[in-house]
């Protein structure tokens, strides 16, 4: 006989997956059987419009977070996601007519969200995405370029035309790379357009892939790749990247193409995002809350995206990531992402009505998450537990996560 933990974490045979479209607010629990497989949920839904407009490592699929939004809120209805990320939880909100507020300490975080969720005059969009584009291959795709030269004229080649931290990028860039991505990014400075925040996330897009890095360390590589090696990835000898005309240019289409995609299923409901620290912001009225927090001792969400922070100078806030990797998974490091997140959430509860619900995605090898409950006072209404058997970068151990739901009593 099963148990009922066994049941409320829908391994058994005859309950199939869930279809996320499915699920209503009479769903029971039991029947949230959330372990997906590739076949019952590909990468193409997955990865679904502008869910791929960057890449973001330790991000949850659209698909969970739809479950829960379809299950607990309704259309009209605002959910908080105080740990916003890549802003899944805004774009499937706003899908399901549900208005959505994110908060996050990372400011690439909250230009990646402002850049899915805004509402685009698709055409003119186009045009400036087209017009860069086409201003950065006239300035920059001659037949032998300087290379040696940053621009066109020597004279602009100084820490000041660079920008942010001039070291990082002439370490991670070949001479023509840096070249063909600060001139779009001058333009993207000086042009007259509407939709800068979306050009930036493509510029950052291209930079990632333009880096002198293998091609399986796109995530937190180690040091320059500056001559050909063995990729991991393509079961190959590589080359150094050397350009990034390429990434802008593929990067440019694939952006349109989304954005459209997602213009065809975006509702009115509210979007807003906010580059803060949850601990301390003031949020707005919400109906509850559905979100990931950042893991102990895990990732560096700054790190992640450094070439970014670089490149647009962005606020570097990374002193605040709570559990960041740099500060390792000791038991100081523990009790200090404990206390972190109970203040978080302490914050959060203050603005959602009694009964509202409080849903958290973590992987809780350590056992942290009852503590957290106990803490800030919620009422444990169930926990539900996947297998993840989809994961990003070179890792192959199993690894599966928790779905806590809690109400506020």
């Amino acid at each position: 006989m099963l148990t009922n933990e066994e049941k409320r974490v829908g391994i058994y045979a005859e309950n199939q997956p869930i279809r996320p479209e499915t699920v209503t607010p009479e769903t029971p629990l039991d029947a949230l059987n959330l372990n997906w497989t590739e076949r019952d949920l590909p990468e193409r839904e997955r990865t679904k419009h502008v869910h791929r407009l960057h890449p973001y490592l330790g991000k949850f699929i659209p698909q969970l977070v739809e479950v829960f939004l379809r299950k607990y809120f309704a259309p009209g209805q605002t959910v908080l996601d105080p740990f916003v990320g890549s802003g899944t939880t805004l774009v499937q909100a706003n899908e399901l007519g549900i208005h959505s507020v994110g908060y996050d300490i990372s400011a690439f975080n909250v230009l990646l969200c402002q850049a899915k969720t805004a509402q685009y005059d698709l055409d003119l969009m186009q045009n400036e995405v087209l017009d860069i584009l086409e201003r950065t291959r006239r300035a920059t795709q001659r037949k032998e370029p300087q290379l040696s030269l940053l621009f066109e004229h020597q004279a602009e080649y100084t820490p000041s035309t660079l920008g942010g931290d001039t070291e990082y990028l002439l370490h991670w860039y070949a001479p023509r790379a840096l070249q063909e991505l600060l001139t779009y990014r001058s333009f993207i400075d000086t042009g007259n357009y509407r939709y800068k925040h979306l050009l930036k996330i493509i510029l950052s897009r291209s930079a990632r892939s333009a880096r002198l890095t293998p091609h399986y360390e796109l995530d937190f590589p180690k040091q320059p790749q500056r001559e050909p090696y063995w990729c991991h990835k393509h079961h190959r000898i590589c080359e150094p990247t050397d350009e990034a005309y390429k990434f802008l240019h593929r990067y440019s289409l694939d952006t349109i193409r989304r954005i459209r995609e997602f213009a065809l299923v975006r509702t009115d409901a509210r979007v807003e995002v906010y580059h803060a620290d949850s601990r301390t912001a003031q949020f707005p009225p919400v109906d509850g809350v559905f979100t990931s927090p950042p893991y102990v001792g895990l990732i560096d969400y700054h790190e992640q995206h450094a070439y970014a922070y670089h490149l647009l100078g962005l606020q570097d806030l990374r002193e605040g990531e709570i559990g960041a990797a740099a500060n390792g998974s000791s038991e100081r490091a523990k009790a200090q992402y404990v206390q972190d997140i109970c203040a978080v959430f302490r914050n959060a509860l203050k603005a959602m009505p009694q009964g509202g619900r409080l849903i958290v995605v973590a992987n809780d090898k350590y056992g942290l998450y009852p503590i957290i409950a106990e803490q800030i006072g919620v009422e444990q209404e169930a926990v539900l537990h996947r297998h993840v058997n989809r994961r990003t970068g070179r890792r192959s151990s199993e690894f599966f996560e928790s779905v806590f739901i809690w109400r506020k009593s």
